[in-house]
């Protein structure tokens, strides 16, 4: 009974009833603080290889002397091929694959999109390893366009190259499978779901044909990036490209190897975000740290290798970098090696990490240290929620017009030497009236799939201006209901719709944080202000002049401007946060145009299944718009 009089004691203090906000604010701040501090010395952990049977530089590579007289022959004859059509060009590849003892075959796809086609050709060869069972195999990729959209000459001529010296040898394991989709982005996906598909896929809104020729279970593979032109050049690094879909990485082996070989077996600087001279001081870690949770929070494939991550399939891409001493033959080298290291393997890569931050090509954070960032910011708007829900389970109905109020009246609760005097109304709970909001919640939730809808289905051209329009109804749509909701909605119910949006926007950023950490820590942060949205004061739309009396004192301050004074920053500070604005802020930012990015996004939810979209317009926007009808309810309330 002590206990239980002390508790309700504090239940009532008016330094505990006020804790919620402070303690939400410090959540935010600490999560954001927990994500500087990764980046401090000693916090990252050294890489290293868990899987022992990759054996990474173990082997001597023969990769060089007359084969670079072929890379060169091949690499006029990709020059050459660039010069015919489409059809020729494919054929082109196709032929000399099978002339380099490989079973060929070309898989053409198209994709529907925003009113555009995409549409391209797979040409791809497999060489059947004189050990293996046909149970596992390993790709080896060269884009004709690399993901600039610049023709990959070298690259192609280099795959080639290796297709041909790579079959002349009998210690594969495992088959390997030499891929030379139409682009970086489409052709690998449409390769792979193939791969993995029985079938043609025929739909209204893509059409890719099965393949002829099959292997076994992917293991791993590694793509080139090398889009030297007919006269070559040398490099001065390799950028190992790792981020896939959605924020999926490879496990943390096969990048491990990648970094291992070219370092230490080529002797060719790797360098990771095409970040230069990393020196692994604070600055450098927390810039690879920074470009790291752009890259995965966007999304969307960042090379060939991208599009095998959906799958369970290791894959990463070569990339040269600068102008140096480096030639072909080294990187024909690091990726006879990178093959060799796969072919090792007994089993799927599983010893290592899966989810992972690179602070630098030889250090890392792991899942246990990272993750709490963006669990402490979604557990900021959890506490928000629960403390909404608290309130709104004490607001006492208002009295009827014209109703006396009626003294509060008082419990007094005794236990030993303990006397606690309480209102009787903390010791109640009135009966929430949920029904309302949580069907208001519902319609703004399902109100968030009809931007998600008009952006990826619409037209290309049509894009900005619908993008446009969106935005407008964006801003519009809170005032709007806010204007109908506070005449028929009590304080209690407004309390209890802020409560189930933040709770539910919580639990959603808690679980995607362990899918895409980035998207969900960002997101969180945009809307963290959301939990200290609150009614704002009434401000009266016609004020008319009164006459002034000698009795009656004329006031020291204006009130309609001290209720500007807070409401103008705090709506300011509402719509710089809106999904709009900060999609048009980062578009400006990165000097792209709108309908660029808008097709792209329309693309990577289409033909990629990107999620970036859907959390933006069925996460983040009916979150915004529960919050500012909150926020501008008090304004068109009744006085």
């Amino acid at each position: 009974m002590g206990l239980l009089t002390r508790l309700l004691t504090a239940r009532s203090s008016p330094v505990l009833l006020r804790l919620p906000p402070y303690l939400s604010a410090l959540c935010i701040i600490a999560g954001a603080a927990w994500l500087l501090v990764l980046p401090l010395e000693g916090n990252p952990r050294a890489t290293y290889i868990s899987e022992n049977a990759i054996l990474p530089g173990q082997v001597h590579t023969y990769f060089g002397g007359s084969e670079h007289n072929v890379f060169r022959a091949y690499r006029q004859e990709v020059w050459q091929l660039s010069q015919r059509s489409d059809h020729d060009r494919i054929a082109g590849l196709e032929q000399i694959l099978q002339e380099n003892g490989l079973k060929a075959a070309a898989q053409p796809y198209s994709w529907q999109v925003a009113g555009e086609e995409i549409a391209g050709t797979n040409v791809y060869g497999l060489i059947q390893g004189p050990r293996a069972d046909a149970t596992e195999a390993m790709v080896l990729i060269a884009a004709w366009r690399n993901f600039a959209g610049d023709i990959n000459y070298s690259g192609v001529a280099l795959v080639l190259t290796l297709a041909r010296y790579l079959k002349r040898w009998s210690i594969w394991s495992k088959d390997i499978v030499v891929l030379i989709p139409d682009d970086s982005t489409y052709g690998p996906e449409a390769w792979v779901s193939a791969y993995h598909s029985t079938t043609s896929t025929v739909t209204s809104t893509r059409n890719i044909t099965s393949l002829p020729i099959k292997a076994g279970a992917l293991q791993g593979a590694v793509a080139i990036d090398y889009p030297a032109g007919p006269w070559g050049q040398r490099f001065e690094k390799i950028d190992v490209v790792y981020d896939g879909i959605n924020g999926a990485l490879p496990n943390l082996d096969l990048l491990n190897t990648a970094i291992n070989i070219a370092n230490n077996q080529m002797g060719v600087e790797s360098t990771l975000h095409n970040v230069p001279n990393h020196q692994d001081n604070y600055l450098d870690r927390l810039t690879m740290l920074t470009k790291g949770l752009i890259t995965q929070s966007v999304g969307h494939a960042t090379g060939p290798h991208s599009a095998f991550m959906p799958y369970h399939i290791d894959a990463i891409t070569l990339r040269t970098v600068g102008d140096g001493w480096h030639d072909e033959m080294t990187l024909g080298r690091t990726a006879e090696s990178m093959i060799r290291s796969i072919n090792n393997l007994l089993e799927h890569l599983h010893q290592s990490f899966f989810f992972y931050v690179l602070l630098g090509p030889y250090s890392f954070v792991s899942i246990g240290n990272y993750l709490p960032a963006a669990v402490i910011v979604a557990g900021g708007l959890t506490v928000t929620a629960l403390a909404m829900w608290i309130r709104s389970g004490k607001a006492a109905p208002s009295p009827a017009p014209g109703k006396k109020q009626v003294p509060e009246k008082l419990e007094v609760l005794t236990d030993g030497d303990v006397v606690a005097v309480v209102p009787k109304s903390e010791l109640e709970t009135h009966e929430r009236k949920m029904f309302l909001p949580a069907l208001i919640l519902v319609g703004v939730h399902l109100g968030g799939f009809v931007p998600l809808y008009l952006l990826n289905n619409i037209s290309a051209p049509n894009l900005p201006l619908t993008f446009y329009n969106i935005s407008a109804v964006t801003l519009i749509l809170p005032l709007y209901l806010a204007t109908h909701i506070a005449r028929h909605t009590s304080p209690q119910q407004l309390q209890t719709l802020q409560s189930f949006s933040l709770l539910l926007l919580g639990a959603t950023l808690s679980t995607l944080a362990t899918l895409n950490f980035s998207l969900a820590f960002l997101v969180g942060l945009l809307c963290s202000p959301l939990s200290f949205a609150r009614p704002l004061p009434r401000l009266p739309l016609l004020q008319f002049p009164t006459k002034a009396t000698p009795t009656t004192p004329k006031p020291t301050t204006d009130p309609v401007a001290a209720r500007l004074a807070i409401s103008l920053p705090a709506i300011l500070l509402y719509i710089a946060i809106s999904p709009p604005a900060v999609l048009l802020a980062l578009n400006a930012y990165f000097g792209k145009p709108l309908a660029w990015t808008l097709l792209e996004m329309a693309k990577g939810w289409c033909a990629q299944g990107v999620w970036t979209s859907l959390v933006i317009w069925a996460v983040w926007w009916p979150a915004w718009v529960v919050g500012g009808t909150v926020m501008l309810s008090g304004t068109f309330r009744a006085a």
